[in-house]
């Protein structure tokens, strides 16, 4: 008998051969990031702060602005080809950057062009990357799965600027940026070689263009309470936790008095704390449950930034960022996994791409606001205040939890296909769907209520309006109308959005109807004609 996501291993995802095939793949290359950035950083520190700090907007900007684009596109091609392709072009923006460096041509401003260039290609793999991880582990795995991520970036983000300043010591800024380029090598690999086999492409009437795939993503996360919720406590978790992270390298300087070599040792506090949280994810969360869990992360975060405001000593600060490590980890396993139990197939890389901007918007408006107070009120100011919100936070956990994801994603089969004597174009429309109902005596307020779900199932599947209307000389029959943008969208929503959630709605308002329900379908006189 299989073990319940409680009893298993932290460790388990390690399991499964092409997760752990592309972990491992990953964190090479996760290392390799990092050491291009301490070389970059370190080959524009003579040309100023402003230039400097201007690497990490340089790789973090593209995020913000095509994060919704890279996730419906995600969406719509086959995620193993995009990745494939994402992947070598970083791995040849990478090569030129370093043949650049290395022959001692590579000016400040053609370097934040190639690392604005890397970040797009990132950005753009960034959604594809969270919406394959479900079909390379099983599902009550995913929370762990999640885990490991995080660790895996963590970890790297200890490492890779350790190795980078040790490379960048004995060989040159040009050769973390050659190392980089390799790292690559190991994910395309993966991809090619060992990655499962894509499943079926969508067929070709019910391809959805890459502007209605935006205006699809955004309708089901708005008629999507939990995914609505779990972007909710992210924004009210990352940026305050980003304080840390944002002024580590100003404590660690000023507050400490601490060189290159004691900041390595900080951020290798942080992941010895990743990895023990990790470890411990599981049997926390079968004790805590995700909301609980999520409120110790956010306790936890504010008490480090505390010790970091007030501590002047290394050994105390040090403890105190191994248990950020080990929250950050929780908190963004818990939003994360939460995330993808809820998600559908069909809308998973988009509703992640909305995930990525609160995540990333968070982190970045978050390291502007502290850095700015930080300079004008001082480092205790900049780490009390982010720690009282984040404080503030955990109190609003019992007005706005997560919500609890116990539904059925997976495809359903059981919206049969329409029957028509002549089928439209794809497309023709918009198209209105029109469904009449009988409902027993004395079920029409139980009925109505039922239906509250059954519209939100429409929207989040593709209507644009919806209705439900009582026939004022026959209250028995009800009629239920909506519209669809094309016909190409509405055998979407038959063949590739009706989940098992959305069938359990429809069949709880069916319970109370007498009959079959008769349904109707009617395209634009235009488009039709």
């Amino acid at each position: 008998m299989r073990r319940s996501a409680s009893e298993e291993s932290a460790w388990a995802p390690l399991g499964e051969k092409v997760f752990r095939a592309l972990w491992v793949a990953q964190f090479v290359s996760n290392v390799g990031g990092w050491m291009q950035t301490v070389g970059a950083q370190w080959l524009l520190v003579g040309h100023g702060a402003g230039l400097v700090s201007l690497v990490q907007v340089a790789a973090g900007l593209p995020v913000l602005l095509l994060a919704l684009p890279a996730g419906a596109l995600a969406d719509l091609v086959d995620r193993r080809r995009l990745l494939l392709v994402m992947q070598a072009a970083m791995a040849a923006v990478a090569t030129v950057l370093s043949v650049l460096a290395l022959a001692g041509v590579l000016g400040p401003w053609l370097l934040l062009l190639f690392t604005f260039l890397l970040g797009c290609l990132t950005a753009l793999s960034g959604p594809a990357w969270q919406a394959v991880q479900p079909s390379l582990v099983p599902r009550e795995q995913l929370r762990q799965a999640s885990a490991l991520g995080a660790v895996n970036m963590n970890v790297a983000r200890a490492v890779g600027p350790a190795l980078g300043g040790l490379l960048v010591a004995a060989a040159g800024v040009g050769w973390t940026f050659a190392l980089n380029a390799l790292s690559f090598a190991g994910i395309l690999l993966v991809l090619l070689r060992r990655f499962p086999d894509p499943p079926a492409p969508l067929r070709e009437r019910e391809r959805e263009q890459v502007l209605a795939a935006l205006r699809a993503g955004g309708r089901y996360v708005r008629r999507a309470p939990a995914v609505r919720r779990i972007l909710l406590r992210c924004a009210l978790f990352v940026p305050g936790a980003a304080a840390l992270w944002a002024l580590l390298p100003v404590v660690a300087v000023r507050r400490l008095g601490l060189g290159s070599s004691g900041y390595g040792l900080l951020l290798a506090a942080v992941g010895v704390g990743a990895v023990a949280g990790a470890a411990a994810l599981p049997r926390l969360s079968a004790r805590l449950r995700g909301n609980g869990v999520l409120a110790l992360a956010g306790l936890l975060t504010a008490g480090a930034l505390l010790v970091v405001a007030l501590a002047g000593s290394a050994w105390a600060v040090g403890p105190a960022l191994a248990a950020a490590g080990a929250a950050w980890i929780w908190g963004l396993s818990v939003l994360s996994a939460a995330l993808q139990l809820e998600l559908p197939n069909w809308v998973r890389a988009r509703a992640v791409a909305f995930y990525l901007l609160v995540f990333q918007g968070g982190n970045a408006l978050g390291a502007l606001v502290w850095g700015q107070l930080a300079q004008y009120a001082g480092l205790v100011v900049a780490l009390t205040v982010p720690a009282a919100l984040l404080a503030l936070g955990v109190l609003s956990l019992r007005r706005l939890p997560l919500l609890d994801g116990k539904v059925d994603p997976s495809l359903s089969d059981s919206w049969p296909e329409p029957r028509l004597t002549v089928e439209p174009a794809a497309a023709d429309g918009p198209v209105l769907v029109t469904v009449e109902y009988r409902v027993a005596d004395g079920g029409a307020a139980a009925f109505v209520r039922a239906m509250d779900e059954v519209e939100a199932s429409r929207r989040r599947t593709g209507a644009v309006s919806w209705g439900l209307y009582r026939d004022a000389a026959e209250p028995a029959r009800f009629v239920e109308t909506f519209t669809v943008s094309s016909w190409a969208e509405h055998l979407a929503q038959h063949h590739e959005r009706w989940t098992g959630v959305d069938h359990a709605f429809e069949r709880a308002a069916r319970a109370l109807v007498t009959g079959e329900p008769v349904v109707s379908h009617a395209v634009t006189a235009r488009a039709a004609g």
